[in-house]
Order: structure tokens, then sequence, then C-alpha cells
């Protein structure tokens, strides 16, 4: 391997926004599963039209995909001038699959929505208390924080994205609302209700991994979880988790966020219509638009490029939305996710290049 491509992989690894759920083994309740993937869904499309050339890289693009694990979903879209996501090519783009922190793209956008309405502003300063610190991130995080640490809005929602902060995604979405980050799922999502009531990363975390606590939640009346969440769950300190992390998958079918490649490109497209307005124009790309999201990208084609992406343990999802040179905007979206194990470790670099490959299909 080459010094740029090491210099490129560290940066594919650093950008990929992780939600570090060291899982710990066990079995999960027995309710089914909602979100599923079945052998006659992942059947490919594509809904343009290709050169054979084109067609065949298609093929191999899904070959390739195929290979990460059991259960995977792509969509290549266009993003039309009014927003909506045109798909170039897909690989099951409806069916909702685990999200890991991708879901911080609708706690963004429904912040925006608070920012435009004049209900928050970006330099109003938080105070970061223990009762929403979480855990997954090192350095430069809100984990780390010191109880009465402040921090402006702009700065955590800059973090949530750039390092993918659990702690300033918590701290966002207590400030905006559980109804308001839910009804941002609706706008966006057609999966919505698998996502209410809307989980915070520090819920997530106790749910997986406080023996026996995820079990009673999924036998809780959805309508009496927003309940127990709040009479079970929050007043637990994270160390309850005690021994229960492991690197195995834990609840990720039943205890999660949700969404399919087509929720996620409308997100990405949504985001892009609130950074026209005057309330977001000069805070909302620089939130998305890391360099370390790049992934490679030529910015001379692609001179704007966003990205989100998520990971823990079974759970693997990138995705970028790009505008090229001549002004075509489009999202690359890939999920994977397998309950059963964790994924390989190369699969962050790998799914890496395969966008790469989609978006050179692209332009």
């Amino acid at each position: 391997m080459g010094r740029a491509t090491r210099r490129h992989v560290a940066t594919a690894a650093l950008a990929v926004a992780v939600l570090a759920l060291d899982a710990c083994s066990g079995s999960a309740a027995d309710e089914p599963a909602t979100p599923s993937t079945r052998p006659d869904r992942t059947t490919a499309t594509s809904t343009t039209n290709t050169t054979s050339s084109d067609a065949a890289a298609w093929r191999d693009l899904d070959r390739r995909l195929g290979s990460f694990g059991p259960d995977v979903g792509f969509l290549a879209a266009r993003v039309a001038d009014d927003g909506t996501c045109e798909p170039v090519h897909a690989v099951a783009p409806d069916e909702p699959r685990p999200t890991a922190s991708q879901f911080k793209l609708f706690v963004l956008g429904a912040l925006v929505d608070e920012v435009d309405a004049g209900r928050i502003a970006w330099d109003r300063e938080l105070t970061v208390d223990d009762a929403v610190h979480s855990l997954g991130n090192g350095a430069g995080s809100l984990q780390l924080a010191p109880a009465g640490s402040t921090v402006s809005v702009e700065d955590a929602a800059t973090t949530m994205i750039s390092i993918s902060d659990n702690t300033a995604a918590d701290l966002l979405a207590g400030l905006v609302g559980r109804d308001e980050v839910e009804a941002q799922f609706r706008a966006w999502s057609d999966h919505a209700e698998l996502n209410e009531p809307f989980l915070t990363t520090r819920q997530v975390f106790l749910l997986h991994y406080v023996d026996g606590l995820g079990d009673r939640y999924l036998a809780t009346d959805r309508a009496d979880r927003p309940a127990f969440l709040a009479s079970e769950v929050d007043p637990l300190a994270l160390g309850e988790i005690g021994s229960g992390f492991s690197t195995d998958p834990r609840y990720i079918d039943r205890i999660e966020w949700f969404a399919s490649p087509a929720d996620v490109c409308r997100a990405f497209a949504g985001l892009r219509s609130q950074a026209e307005r005057p309330s977001a124009q000069a805070e909302l790309p620089p939130i998305l638009s890391e360099e370390v999201g790049s992934i490679g990208l030529d910015r001379a084609t692609w001179p704007t490029v966003w990205f989100k992406g998520g990971s823990e343990p079974g759970v693997l999802t990138l995705g970028w939305l790009a505008t090229d040179d001549r002004g075509r905007t489009f999202v690359v979206e890939a999920m994977v996710s397998n309950p059963e194990e964790p994924l390989a470790e190369e699969s962050i670099v790998d799914l890496v290049h395969l966008a790469e490959d989609a978006f050179a299909l692209l332009s």
C-alpha cells in the first residue's frame, strides 16, 4: 500500500462518524424485528440509460456490495432541483435498515428548523451536565467535557457531524425536543414510525448493555415506551453498563435508529434546501462539509462534498452528497448490517472505495 493510499485510508477511517457501541453478546427479545431484508428485495436496479460498460461496472459494484454482509442497501441518486431523489442505480433502496450515527442528519434538520423559526440561535450557549454525557467518542468530544462546561449550538452541531459526537447529539436532541426530531423523521423518512419514540445515544447504550433492560423495553407497548425511558432508563448512570460491553452486535434490528437509503437521500436533499435559508446558509454548509469526508474526490470536479456515516458492531453506513462542476448534485448512500456478527475490519475502507467508484460512474 502506497503512502498516499495510507493517508487516504486513515482519512476515510476517521471520516466514518462512529457510534462506537461496543456491543455485548446475548439473545434479543422475541419481538420480531420490524426492518428486514429478504432475498427478493435485493435486486439491483438502474433507472437511467447506461452504456454497456457502465452497466457492467454497476453490476461489479453490486457484487462487491454483496460481499460485505447479509443485509445491504445502496442508492446512487441525482437530487433534482425540487429536492427529490432520482435513482440512477439502487439495491433495495426502500428497505429500512439500522443507521447508527446517520440519524444525526435528522437531528440537524430539526435544529435548523428551530433556528429558522427563531426559537434557537446558533450562538446560544448550552451547558453540559452528567445527565447528558454519553459514550463512544474521544478527544474533542463533549463526552470528555466536565459537567458545567458550556458550548455553543453551532459548535455542538459541528462536532455532532464532524466527529459524530454522541454527547453533542443528545444535547441538541434535548434542546429541540423529541417531538421535533420525530417530526423531522416524518418529513424525510417513509419509516418514521420505527424511530418512535426517538432514542438518545445514551439511552441506546443503556438499553443495549444493561442486563435485561433491552428485553424489558421491547416487552413494553410502544405507546408506553416514553414513560419507560423516563422512569427506568434515564435515571441510570452509565456505569450500570458495567461488564456488558463486547464487540458483538446487540439489538441492532430492534433497538436502533432506522432509515432506508432513500430516506437518507431525502435527508441530505432536505439539508441542501435548508442551507439556502438565510438563517442557515452561513452555518450549515461548513457543518456538513468536513474535509475528512471528501473520500478523495477531486475537488475540481466535485467542489461541494458533504458526508455523514455511522458505525457500530454489525452496522456500517456511509453517505455523501456532492455537487459537481456542472452544478449537478448526487447522493451516494451505502448501508451494511449483520445482526449476528461484527463486520470485517476492512469494511470501512472497502466501502469508501466502492462509493468513490460510484461517483466516478455518476460523473
